[in-house]
């Protein structure tokens, strides 16, 4: 038996290249969406670190509001505190999947076994006051939890989802990470998007790294100037932060159950009560204990209660020349000073002394706006050169005045969805 074989031209298509910039929460979910459908790259400025070691990673920008980030692998969601708050369902006529969200990083309310003595005094004083105190959905897992206070310093027991669950996820699936890299440039030519030059950290030597599609989630700190390099539009003068302050006091050392309060190893912000422009949520910081050594007051970390503080602020930030300008406007500082007197009155009634009441400085942890959907980007978060996405919060169009990631992760879905269409 004789078997002939026609020669037929076969075009065989090479895997389209994508390379993510940052491996935050809009990153590491672009990473872990498309790893499975393309070539997959993602830079990440920052090392891969153990969860206990995140603290090591913060990298702070000085401004008149203190803006906290860290540069790792997982981005700053490794020193969250595992807040998953709804922002809009809806933004610039994207629809939010939440619920996938929520299912894929394990949101749930706190549990009663995560919520510490200090949280149930603050919640009680405020439902007395007439407040409508609502437990925060965390991504933390109650049987991984030990309560030791650290969520801002990096989990050590991987209690609490991260982007790097997701970072994993996409190398299990074929992705390629490359850490301690700085992106230093967006390459576009005749309209497209063809790649990046990347720099190791510790060399001089940069490198051009060809790629189908680009997905900018370097932070709102980072995006724009690479935007604006690039010769395309970004809105650098309208940063915001979700600018904050903790209020805080001696709580008198007391007794219950025969169990001590031991609020600064309390899982933070485990209830809030929502305002119009603010949100007030147990919170420890370590400058209240300074804050009130200077007030003449020694106390220590078991006897001190806090809130924070936590508003919407202006969009009055600027990005300049690689610096940041980020201060308190008369409005903001309105609206603190509101927050800040409600707060002080909840304390109180807890049971914290009138007297010893002090605050922190302002300080911002969601930096976002810079890269505006409608201005920077479109409704496919797509920029003007074809294959060059934004994938982080610079895209988000306001304040939130909450917790943003579950929003980021959701736009960050929507991207992916929009590049496999086109790809």
């Amino acid at each position: 038996m004789f078997f002939f074989f026609l020669s037929l031209p076969v075009q065989i298509e090479m895997m389209k290249k994508v390379v993510i910039v940052g491996s935050g929460a809009g990153g590491a979910t672009v990473a872990r969406e498309l790893a499975s459908f393309f070539d997959v790259m993602i830079i990440e400025r920052g090392a891969r670190v153990e969860g206990k070691d995140a603290f090591k990673c913060y990298a702070n920008v000085p401004s008149a509001v203190k803006i906290m980030r860290a540069f790792c692998l997982g981005g700053t969601t490794v020193v969250s505190v595992g807040n998953g708050v709804r922002f809009h369902d809806e933004i610039a006529g994207i629809r939010l999947d939440y619920e996938n969200v929520e299912r894929d990083i394990g949101v749930h309310p706190l549990p009663d076994s995560l919520m510490g003595e200090g949280t149930r005094m603050i919640a009680e004083s405020a439902s007395d006051m007439g407040f409508d105190v609502e437990r925060m959905p965390k991504f933390i897992a109650a049987s991984k939890c030990i309560q030791d206070g650290r969520c801002a310093f990096g989990c050590s027991t991987s209690a609490k989802w991260t982007a790097l669950n997701f970072v994993e996820h996409a190398e299990k699936c074929g992705a390629s990470v490359i850490t301690e890299t700085v992106v230093e440039e967006i390459v576009v030519r005749g309209g497209e998007v063809k790649g990046v030059v990347a720099r190791p950290s510790h060399s001089t030597n940069a490198k051009f790294i060809e790629a189908d599609a680009v997905v900018l989630a370097a932070g709102a700190l980072e995006t724009p100037l690479l935007l604006q390099k690039a010769g395309l539009p970004a809105s650098p003068d309208s940063l915001f932060t979700d600018t904050f302050i903790t209020v805080g006091g001696v709580i008198p050392e007391r007794t219950k159950k025969d169990a001590r309060i031991n609020f600064s190893r309390e899982i933070p912000m485990g209830i809030f009560i929502q305002f119009e422009n603010f949100i007030l949520s147990p919170h420890f910081a370590r400058d209240l204990p300074n804050a009130l050594r200077r007030n003449g007051i020694n106390a220590r970390n078991s006897e001190v209660l806090g809130i924070m503080v936590k508003i919407k602020d202006e969009e009055k930030g600027v990005i300049r020349n690689g610096s940041v300008e980020k201060g308190v406007s008369a409005h903001d500082a309105e609206i603190l000073a509101e927050g800040a007197s409600i707060a002080g009155a909840i304390l109180v009634n807890a049971g914290v002394l009138p007297g010893s009441l002090v605050s922190t400085s302002p300080r911002g942890a969601h930096p976002g706006g810079t890269a505006k959907i409608g201005v920077a980007v479109d409704r496919n978060l797509e920029t003007e050169a074809s294959g060059l996405f934004v994938a982080d919060a610079s895209l988000l169009p306001e304040a939130p005045g909450a917790p943003p990631i579950l929003t980021i992760v959701a736009l960050a879905k929507h991207a992916a969805d929009v590049l496999k269409e086109l790809c």
